[in-house]
């Protein structure tokens, strides 16, 4: 190999470094030329299992429902949870009002249809699960785009992360994000809004005459 060969074989080399070391970060991901986030929250839901047998007194005993409220502390039981029953359908009725006064300390109240779960209720008894959901953004924050030019006129890697993020710490049930609630009379806003009524139709202290008063005090 000559000089000359070697020189065109190095500045070949050199000159192909430099372009893969100017290659953007992006370029290996779709550029996002909207104004919509890639990252979204994404709600993880798990069941728990409580199953209680009948035990022919057809109520719930003292050491079930000990058991019972052992079970939901350990659980954290908390508002955001769903608390529903399987088998309701042929458990006693005195078993199910036993279960909902436990739930009714923790603030919760039994729901509707129970989710699908592996195995059955036991025969004649109750399943108790409890649907906790979690949300969070996966792939955030994200600073893969670390450089400050963008010269493909697409969104930062990192673009609605923070949104994303505080939108999931913030939202009190997680399962509001995917299902959303049916328009509807809430109880509590009604209580409230009853107060409140009450408070601005309450005639003012100082309405009427004025009080005649004497230098005697009468």
């Amino acid at each position: 190999m000559t000089n000359t060969d070697f020189l065109r074989s190095a500045g070949a080399a050199l000159a192909l470094g430099l372009v893969l070391a100017g290659t953007p970060a992006t370029a290996a991901r779709k550029i996002e030329r909207g104004v919509e986030p890639v990252h979204q929250p994404v709600v993880d839901r798990t069941d728990f299992v409580f199953d209680l047998a009948n035990d022919g007194s057809g109520t719930l005993g003292a050491e079930d429902a000990k058991r019972l409220d052992t079970w939901f502390r350990a659980l954290n039981l908390r508002y955001g949870d769903h608390v529903t029953l399987a088998g309701a359908e042929t458990g006693s009725r005195a078993v199910q009002d036993g279960v909902g006064a436990i739930v009714a300390r923790f603030g919760l109240l039994i729901e509707g249809e129970a989710p699908v779960t592996a195995g059955e209720a036991p025969a004649g008894g109750l399943r108790i699960v409890v649907s906790r959901s979690i949300a969070g953004v996966p792939g955030c924050p994200s600073w893969r785009d670390r450089a400050e030019a963008n010269f493909h006129g697409g969104l930062s890697d990192n673009y609605g992360c923070a949104t994303a993020l505080n939108l999931a710490a913030m939202v009190a049930d997680p399962r509001d994000l995917v299902e959303g609630r049916e328009p509807g009379v809430d109880d509590m806003n009604v209580v409230n809004g009853k107060a409140i009524k009450a408070y601005q139709d309450k005639a003012p202290t100082g309405a009427g005459a004025l009080r005649s008063m004497s230098a005697g005090g009468n």
